[in-house]
């Protein structure tokens, strides 16, 4: 099993989750860890990361030896999430 890694941006984000939603996250971390190529995952153009989706929220990570390092977590409609990307890889 993959070890979880997850950026300061994506711990920012999960303080200001509500319960409910905060629930969903863990419980689709835990399933990357088990399989993080699942079937409703897909590759980023222009990056060697990956995408998933969990109700209203997306997750950027990517697999890393051992571990599974989540770089964003945000809004799945808002392009935030693809600007907050931009500047964490330059």
């Amino acid at each position: 099993m993959l070890r979880l890694n997850l950026t300061n941006a994506a711990l920012s984000f999960l303080d200001d989750l509500p319960a409910k939603q905060f629930k969903q996250l863990v419980n689709t971390l835990f399933n990357l860890l088990k399989n993080p190529t699942p079937q409703d995952s897909s590759l980023l153009k222009g990056y060697p990361y990956r995408r998933v989706d969990f109700g209203e929220y997306r997750i950027v990570y990517q697999v890393q030896g051992e571990d599974l390092q989540v770089l964003i977590i945000g809004k799945r409609n808002d392009d935030d999430v693809y600007k907050k990307l931009n500047r964490l890889t330059k």
